[in-house]
This record gives structure tokens, C-alpha cells and sequence, in this order.
């Protein structure tokens, strides 16, 4: 079997004090169409980078959140299907909880750069949101509702729960 090239990203679920989260919208292209996507913020581990590393960078970028201290890792998710990150097999996203303040998200990315990124806007959400959501948007995780509504109630894992597709 021919080795898998996934794309290693790192994606933060950025809780206010009322349970909101900051989810961004991507817009990504597709030979049929635009598909939205609403995952949270991040993006890949570059080279020579750490798991918080690439999170501070891409946080600070994209919604202009510092990080004071190392948040815990709470999901794992490893989707391998070819096409669903552009030039990969699939995709490794890595998961950390971040509780903070509600703030107004603007990062140090110009529009134009966001839009470069594939995001178009970013949003708080209320759990009870996303479970009646009936757009034509997707959510990463696609059952982002169920993970978040167990973060919430039970709070941090043990250890990182694996997430499907």
C-alpha cells in the first residue's frame, strides 16, 4: 500500500462564558459548486512547527486571540478521502479547548488574505443553533453538535476523543 499525504492541521474550540463558539466559514471551490463549510478556527502544522505553535500562529491570525497558557487537547479527528483537503489524501485535525471571554474575532489577516484561506467570515454559534441549523452549509465535524454538547456538559476528557468524518 502507497504511504496516505494528510494534511496535519490544528483547530480550536473557542468557548465563550455562555457556551458560544467562534466557528469560521470557509468557502471552498469545488468543479460543482462552492461548498460552506463552518469548522473551527486553525489551520496546518507547518514545518518544524508544534501542535501549539501552528494553534497560536493561527489564531492570532485569523480571529487575534493570544494564548496565555497551553490549552488541553480534547478531539482527534483523521479523515482519509482523496479530495477532501485540495493536494491531500485526507486530513489530521487536532483539537484544543479554549475558554475565553466573548470578543468581536479580527485577526491580523487582511480580508483578502482570509479569502486566499478559503474564510469568508467567522460566527458564534449556540449549541442549540447548530443542532437546528437547516442551511446548506456543512459543519467539520459533521456531527460538531454531539462532541460539543458532551465538551460542555462533561467537560475535559481523559484523554483526546476521536472524531469521525
Amino acid at each position: 500500500m502507497s504511504p496516505v499525504n494528510l494534511r496535519h492541521a490544528v483547530r480550536a474550540i473557542i468557548l465563550d462564558q455562555d457556551d458560544r463558539v467562534l466557528l469560521s466559514r470557509f468557502a471552498i471551490p469545488k468543479p460543482e459548486g462552492t461548498i460552506v463549510v463552518w469548522a473551527a478556527p486553525g489551520g496546518g502544522v507547518e514545518t518544524g512547527e508544534t501542535l501549539l505553535t501552528a494553534l497560536r500562529r493561527d489564531l492570532h491570525e485569523e480571529v487575534g486571540l493570544t494564548l496565555d497558557a497551553d490549552p488541553p487537547h480534547v478531539w482527534h479527528q483523521e479523515v482519509i478521502a482523496p479530495g477532501h483537503a485540495a493536494g491531500y489524501d485526507g486530513v489530521i485535525n487536532d483539537y484544543f479547548l479554549i475558554r475565553t471571554a466573548f470578543f468581536n474575532p479580527r485577526g491580523a489577516l487582511s480580508d483578502d488574505e482570509l479569502a486566499a484561506e478559503n474564510i469568508t467570515g467567522l460566527k458564534w454559534w449556540r449549541l442549540q443553533d447548530i443542532i437546528d441549523y437547516h442551511g446548506t452549509g456543512l459543519f467539520s465535524p459533521r456531527d460538531l453538535a454531539n462532541p460539543l454538547a458532551t465538551l460542555i456538559s462533561s467537560g475535559l476528557p481523559d484523554r483526546p476523543v476521536s472524531l469521525g468524518l
